[in-house]
């Protein structure tokens, strides 16, 4: 019987982690929040190292880096819900999104 209690203790621990796994990843709808100090503990709370938050013109991105790769997501400023997620590439010549004045003019495409 006991041996019974620890498969089904182990499972059980097993399912419910779960959900905490799912959670690595920032998906539509998640409630972040909308002040600053709240997004960033949220997404910290998450593994996401926040690079910038932009409050203004009635939008809230923020970007951010997860395991590595660079994400921007776009926050419903009323209820602080994800409502865009893009991620960012810097695979290839598209290094502009950094602010890169010295590329702004380039014609090399």
């Amino acid at each position: 019987m006991s041996f019974e209690t620890f498969k089904l203790t182990a499972l059980t621990t097993m399912i419910a982690s779960v959900p905490v796994l799912a959670f690595a990843q920032l998906q539509m709808g998640d409630q972040v929040g909308t002040e600053e100090a709240v997004i960033r503990a949220w997404m910290e709370a998450q593994g996401a190292e926040v690079t910038e938050i932009e409050i203004e013109d009635g939008e809230i991105e923020v970007e951010y880096i997860l395991d590595g790769a660079e994400y921007e997501a776009e926050l419903d400023p009323a209820t602080g819900a994800v409502i865009a997620l893009e991620a960012e590439d810097d695979s290839g010549d598209d290094s502009e999104d950094e602010h890169d004045d010295d590329d702004k003019d380039s014609d090399d495409s």
